[in-house]
């Protein structure tokens, strides 16, 4: 399947030792397979991204104090770091309380293989703090070389460490996008870049999700300031290529935190 790959031009891990109980584990992780793809010669890294959100329930409650708090913590902990082992990095946990109704704890997996994703958010289901939890929201994307941008990479793939807030939203192009003349998107999408240029401390991750969502890319922005983000997508709304949005919603927005702190976060 091929698609036109444009971005908007604009546009690390929790510490973690302790092991994971063994009634907690699967048999394996999934067994990696290459994620660089050769592409005329050159070597294209590819690598997906998971955002998956998470709601409480009142009547499954997560109930936990003193030791049996602590033990919890390090539980997540060990599996964070027994996903590392095997190629799932946890870009982090977000407190998305309040922001909306329908989720309390966001969490971040990315990696070359998906179905060590999978393996690896099964892993973290599993543990005592997230088990009670349900899932509301959840999206996979993935890095692809873009069209008018081949040296363009999300800032996780780029070594950049996570910021203390982000804003992910999901975004569909209209009809017409995808079929207007190549100098007319990359127009646009260059007025686009330079409308997004001036939030310096904002890190962009864009990755592609035709054909593996129910939308065509996932955008997660982040920015140790909050308030970056809200100027910078009210900014943005001023260009050219606003006109060709079709959708963009929900909007997940959420503080960066500690294991240590997502007991406080759930109840």
């Amino acid at each position: 399947m091929t698609h036109s790959n444009e971005v908007p031009a604009y546009a690390a891990e929790p510490n973690a030792t302790s092991a994971v109980p063994a009634q907690q584990t699967e048999q394996a992780a999934p067994e990696a397979h290459a994620g660089n793809e050769e592409q005329g010669g050159g070597t294209t890294l590819t690598e997906y991204t998971m955002i998956s959100v998470f709601r409480r329930e009142t009547l499954n409650e997560l109930v936990l104090s003193g030791r049996d708090a602590i033990k919890a913590v390090d539980e997540l902990d060990g599996i964070v770091a027994e996903l590392a082992e095997n190629g799932v990095k946890v870009r982090g946990f977000y407190d998305v309380s309040g922001f909306r109704h329908d989720g309390e704890l966001m969490v971040w997996l990315h990696g070359e293989v998906p179905e060590s994703l999978q393996w690896g958010l099964r892993q973290i289901r599993r543990s005592e703090l997230i088990a009670p939890l349900t899932p509301s929201w959840q999206i996979v994307g993935v890095h692809r070389a873009a069209e008018f941008s081949a040296r363009h990479m999300p800032a996780y793939m780029l070594g950049k460490e996570p910021r203390q807030w982000v804003t992910v939203y999901p975004f569909v192009r209209s009809y017409e996008w995808y079929l207007l003349p190549e100098d007319e998107r990359r127009q646009m999408l260059a007025e686009h870049g330079r409308a997004g240029s001036s939030y310096t401390s904002t890190l962009t991750n864009t990755v592609a999700s035709f054909g593996i969502s129910d939308y065509e890319w996932l955008l997660a922005l982040e920015d140790d300031n909050l308030l970056n983000l809200v100027d910078m997508m009210r900014d943005l709304r001023q260009t050219d290529a606003r006109r060709h949005v079709r959708e963009e919603v929900p909007f997940y927005t959420g503080r960066f935190v500690q294991t240590s702190e997502i007991v406080e976060v759930l109840q």
